[in-house]
């Protein structure tokens, strides 16, 4: 996927190993969540990765868009130069 990026716009190695390490550790939060709830409900674990993908999908990306909104308020606020998204430095 770094390779597809512009290169005048190409991020560091360092920036795209973090940017991509969390998208990583969501997805092995996800398939371990559902290898348990699997477990203890004794559904089919394909139907509740379905249901946990639709979840995260629709009202987790709406919390995190609230999330990042208010602490983005806080952090302009505040005036926290060292908080702000996306600034790497």
């Amino acid at each position: 996927k770094r390779f597809r990026e512009p290169k005048h716009e190409r991020r560091p190695w360092r920036i795209w190993f973090l940017d991509t390490s969390k998208q990583a550790i969501g997805m092995l939060f996800i398939h371990f969540a559902n290898v348990y709830l699997s477990d203890l409900t004794e559904e089919d674990p394909c139907s509740l990765y379905l249901i946990n993908f639709l979840l995260d999908a629709t009202l987790g990306m709406l919390l995190i868009y609230v999330g990042i909104r208010a602490v983005s308020s806080i952090v302009e606020w505040q005036q926290w130069e060292f908080l702000r998204f996306g600034e790497y430095g």
